[in-house]
């Protein structure tokens, strides 16, 4: 008997998004698997039942759920989703588990396998399952678009018989994913784009998409790169010099984007609010950070404020799913891809390899514990052996990797259809 995949309908109700497309149904029943999806799962993001059903998957309703082997969702699944799952299903989805200790703990008790596509590894053998760029990439066109909406004026400069439009001047705090789409689509609408990184290999991604990169160039920050492309801490000297260069740029910019997070923690403030006061009435700030506390010092969660010097800072949460059509297609890719990478094609069966780097990388419970190193329960240190040596300190070789302190904490590539 085939194993079953579900893909639900998201239970939250901002989030549009879903975790299968046409295509990746008929990719999986290729592989030899049953798939149902709950009836209407796809239609926020204009996929109607019928266009699953011509691909042979199955509408069913929650109750599916019961028994399904593999479940594909876009958010980590609510208590309630977790105990209509059966022990040892497959959940594969973006966990978002810092700071939800209990909500990974009850994953576990429950038996189920969970699995966080925003901890895929980044190596060549992973570029199509990383969920972040892919969702970045478009978050990042649509902070262009929503800013030009707010904007009220044209982005390109126009010259006509009447007089000249100038051209809006549209600054990029951050040259990861997000930011480099940013930049990419703003010139492409005919801004004039610059754009800051605290990484140096960025000067050369934000130029080749035709934009000015805007730093302090001191030795520290040439030296501000570790081996694995992430940005060091800066020292307070520098941050110093660098806020004050960026402060005297914001108050000259008509749009300002922010996109820098930092995996695990809060977003760091790039915008002060005597920035955002430096403003001139008209300008527009978009801070994709929000849903993590926000880069700009005053920025709301799910609105759009105007100050009272005519500042309107915008405060989107989930903004890849406002193109929620486009969004999913790409993140249903990124979960297909995964899953097919466990799936044995002579049995027809998904097999969850832990010494697979991937799933090292992503599993978080797994037979009833939580097994991500990051989330387990810490073991009790052993008490070591009488010795003359003495006894090291030194973090051992399965200690976290520095967290990147670039903005976006992205993979700084070039965006889809860059210029």
């Amino acid at each position: 008997m085939a194993q079953t995949v579900f893909i639900p309908k998201e239970i939250d109700p901002s989030e549009p998004r879903v975790a299968a497309s046409p295509d990746t149904v008929k990719r999986m029943k290729a592989l030899g698997l049953d798939v149902v999806v709950e009836a209407g799962a796809g239609l926020s993001s204009r996929i109607p039942d019928s266009e699953f059903t011509k691909m042979g998957a199955a509408i069913g309703s929650v109750a599916d759920g019961e028994h399904a082997d593999v479940v594909l969702k876009v958010r980590r699944p609510s208590d309630d989703e977790i105990r209509g799952y059966k022990s040892g299903a497959l959940v594969i989805a973006t966990m978002d588990p810092y700071g939800k200790q209990a909500e990974v703990e009850a994953m576990a008790s429950a038996g189920i396998s969970a699995f966080a596509m925003e901890f895929m590894p980044r190596i060549t053998r992973a570029q199509v399952m990383d969920v972040l760029s892919s969702q970045a990439n478009l978050a990042g066109y649509q902070a262009v678009v929503d800013a030009a909406a707010v904007y009220e004026r044209a982005l390109p400069m126009m010259m006509t018989a009447a007089g000249t439009v100038p051209a809006a001047k549209v600054f990029v705090m951050g040259a990861g994913v997000a930011g480099l789409q940013a930049i990419a689509t703003a010139r492409r609408m005919g801004a004039i784009v610059t754009a800051t990184d605290v990484r140096p290999a960025a000067k050369e991604q934000v130029a080749s998409l035709g934009a000015k990169f805007v730093a302090v160039e001191d030795d520290e920050f040439k030296a501000a790169e570790t081996a694995g492309g992430y940005a060091k801490e800066m020292s307070k000297a520098y941050q110093e010099k660098q806020a004050a260069m960026v402060a005297d740029h914001v108050a000259k910019q008509d749009i300002v984007i922010t996109t820098a997070l930092i995996p695990g923690r809060p977003a760091p403030k790039l915008v002060s609010a005597a920035m955002v006061a430096s403003m001139k009435p008209g300008s527009v700030i978009v801070d994709l950070a929000v849903e993590r506390g926000g880069n700009v010092e005053g920025a709301v969660a799910d609105a759009v404020i105007t100050l009272d010097n005519g500042v309107t800072i915008v405060g989107h949460t989930n903004v890849a799913g406002r193109i929620a059509a486009s969004a999913s297609l790409l993140y249903a890719r990124n979960l297909y891809a995964f899953l097919e990478s466990m799936v044995d094609k002579t049995s027809k069966t998904v097999v969850v390899n832990p010494e697979d780097e991937l799933v090292k990388a992503t599993l978080l419970t797994h037979g009833g514990s939580v097994v991500h190193a990051n989330f387990a329960p810490a073991a009790p240190a052993a008490a070591p052996a009488a010795t003359s040596e003495p006894v090291s300190t030194e973090p051992g070789l399965d200690a976290a990797p520095e967290e990147s302190l670039a903005a976006d904490a992205e993979q700084p590539t070039k965006p889809e259809g860059a210029a």
